[in-house]
């Protein structure tokens, strides 16, 4: 299945059903009088988020959604039927913008959740209802209202607890790899990963999390350079950030800031969430360059510097750790 984050489609409520004139005709039942009834109800648009979806690629194929229109009233008094709702279901996390691309209508980022994006138009009055004492026989009778209608963007940002962030090649899908059961493409050249993974990460019967990997970052990755900056997006919402830093390049602090860089072009509030800085591929290094890598990447960044190697697994166990700790402590902070 292709992965899709965002689409454009057009929505549609259903117009209100048309009242009616209509008078009572009985056998021996003098002045029946107007019995002509309302129309009914036209549907309403809504949207649901459901865990079974994570992905936008249906809305690839289908990008109208109109309700249908409310029936027409009769005779009898009777009222037209409403008619049915269309609900639209989309994965968690997504948001729905208008057609300005900025505007926000809605967050759908809790299971279940489900708003009202068009609503149904109302049916029009009978002839009935405009009966009075001075008018014993109206002969009017109203047309049902017309439904919403707009063009609309959906947008998918993943729900993820933690973000992977780092140039290409940095080891992100290796690590995404050994840590959940994901199965993302590894390979030794840059832009393997070319939408965003998800995997998840259990550490033992009750702690879990979820880690997202996304495709690498390059200089000018904010200006569209490679593949942008556009997936970012979806490490908008975790709690924490890991950035990854290859250890065997020897640039690994301009490395470290050419990201953080990007970060900030993107978005403040991103750049601004908690990082656990990682010096990944130790493997490949001696013991005195791992040493003096790490110091440098400490000077620089004033935290922290874990070590890793994706391959052997060395240092794998206390970065889950420490990062499931960080979860959890952002989760109880929430509550």
């Amino acid at each position: 299945m292709k992965f899709l984050d965002q689409a454009k489609i057009y929505v549609r409520s259903g117009d209100g059903g048309d009242g009616v004139v209509a008078f009572r005709r009985e056998k021996y039942i003098e002045f029946g009088g107007p019995d002509g009834g309302d129309g009914g109800r036209g549907g309403h648009i809504y949207f649901r988020a459901v865990p079974s979806l994570n992905t936008l690629i249906d809305f690839r194929y289908t990008q109208h959604f109109r309700a249908r229109k409310g029936g027409n009233g009769a005779g009898s008094n009777r009222t037209g039927a409403g008619a049915e709702d269309v609900i639209i279901d989309v994965p968690i996390g997504t948001q729905i913008f208008d057609e300005d691309r900025e505007t926000l209508l809605a967050d759908l980022d809790e299971e279940n959740k489900t708003v009202l994006l068009c609503q149904g138009g109302d049916g029009g009055l009978g002839n009935a209802h405009y009966k009075s004492s001075t008018n014993r026989a109206p002969r009017r009778a109203d047309k049902g209202f017309p439904g919403e209608e707009r063009w609309i963007w959906l947008r998918l940002k993943l729900i993820a607890d933690v973000g992977l962030v780092g140039l290409p090649n940095a080891g992100k899908s290796t690590l995404l790899s050994v840590a959940s059961r994901a199965r993302p493409k590894i390979a030794d050249y840059p832009f393997t990963t070319l939408h965003p993974q998800l995997g998840v990460v259990r550490l033992n019967a009750v702690e879990e999390f979820v880690i997202a990997d996304i495709p690498g970052l390059i200089e000018g990755a904010s200006e569209g350079t490679g593949l942008g900056d556009r997936f970012l997006g979806h490490v908008e919402r975790c709690a924490v950030l890991i950035h990854l830093v290859d250890g065997t390049d020897e640039n690994c602090v301009q490395n470290w800031k050419l990201i953080r860089k990007e970060l900030k072009a993107y978005d403040e509030g991103l750049a601004a969430k908690p990082e656990v800085l990682v010096l990944n591929k130790c493997d490949a290094l001696l013991p005195e360059e791992i040493e003096e890598r790490k110091a440098a990447l400490e000077a620089a960044s004033g935290a922290e510097v874990h070590l890793l190697s994706g391959v052997s697994r060395d240092g794998l166990p206390e970065l889950l750790r420490y990062l499931q700790d960080r979860v959890t402590a952002s989760r109880n902070e929430a509550f």
